[in-house]
């Protein structure tokens, strides 16, 4: 009898640890399945439709576009691989030996060497403007929707005062190297293209000393703009744009391409105005008066015509709007 209640009691107990070791196996493959699911579900960078970052939908744009790439100089990234360090040097025949480590602890005591404009969030959609200086914008009443952009990058010697029906009057980021500054308003970042690390020098110079009056012309020795916005476009940034993106045609990329890939680094929707000739033919600053003037297009340095077919691409495949103007 005793020996008949035993062996139900252990089939009993075999019965519960089967059922036990089942439903673990059960539990532990659905969360697997979850975990897999979830990683096969494509990852919203951002809330617009669609994610400027977002890759798989244009091969073209995949094979040139590095995720990783940071466009700002900060305290923590200053140090360039030697291949980049070399390229820079000779963009503009540099020839002056200069200790780029020295110049960089320098520029990150006067300015705040840190940036906020890479973070990403499910949350976010950050629009963004880059408005070219093309005589296409005159008569194109682009300004309201300039304006209505989260961000809005100018560059060189862009105004709006007086064009604002056409160019907007908003502007957060101006980009400029120092044979193109200008003086800024306190709420704009002043953004730095360094063509060479004279140019570094000089924007320590301009919050300074002033000591800096020249490079290959004359420069302004003073620069009135927030110090605690300033911002350092990063030189190995700098060649990758050329290297991905101009793929090496001209010598090196315009700023007009340097702020639209920027952008595509910093903004979730890309807004371009004010690039290429107008409506008919003519190359110029829309703050020029004669519409045949400044032939802008044809610098020696730059391959206009290949940029502006990386451009149409980039709207073709709907990585930027491109308003073409008039």
């Amino acid at each position: 009898m005793f020996a008949h209640r035993l062996q139900k009691h252990r089939w009993f107990f075999s019965l519960v640890i089967f059922a036990v070791l089942l439903l673990s196996v059960f539990f532990t493959y659905m969360d697997y399945t979850k975990f897999s699911l979830r990683n096969l579900l494509p990852v919203r960078k951002c809330k617009c439709n669609p994610c400027v970052s977002e890759l798989n939908k244009s091969e073209w744009f995949d094979k040139r576009y590095i995720p990783t790439m940071y466009p700002i100089l900060t305290k923590n990234n200053y140090t360039l691989p030697e291949a980049t360090y070399k390229w820079w040097k000779r963009l503009q025949h540099e020839r002056k030996e200069s200790n780029y480590s020295s110049i960089m602890e320098e520029l990150f005591k006067l300015f705040p060497g840190d940036d906020k404009l890479v973070e990403q969030g499910p949350n976010r959609c950050r629009t963004c403007a880059v408005i070219g200086n093309s005589g296409n914008l005159k008569g194109s009443n682009y300004g309201p929707s300039i304006d209505s952009n989260n961000l809005v990058m100018r560059m060189n010697r862009a105004r709006t005062v007086g064009y604002e029906a056409d160019v907007g009057s908003k502007t957060t980021h101006h980009f400029m190297y120092p044979e193109s500054a200008r003086d800024l308003a306190e709420n704009v970042s002043l953004v730095l293209i360094p063509f060479k690390i004279l140019d570094i020098q000089w924007l320590i110079s301009a919050f300074t000393t002033g000591n800096i009056t020249r490079t290959y012309i004359p420069v302004m020795r003073h620069i009135k703009a927030n110090k605690d916005k300033v911002l350092v476009y990063n030189p190995h940034f700098f060649k990758y744009v050329y290297d991905n993106w101009n793929e090496h045609h001209g010598r090196y990329s315009s700023t007009g391409m340097l702020v639209i890939i920027f952008a595509l680094h910093v903004c979730d929707e890309v807004n371009v105005y004010g690039f290429g000739a107008n409506s008919i033919g003519h190359w110029h600053h829309y703050w020029e008066k004669n519409a045949g003037a400044g032939a802008f297009r044809a610098t020696g340095v730059h391959d206009g015509d290949f940029e502006a077919n990386v451009t149409k691409t980039l709207a073709d495949v709907g990585k930027i709007n491109l308003f073409k103007g008039t």
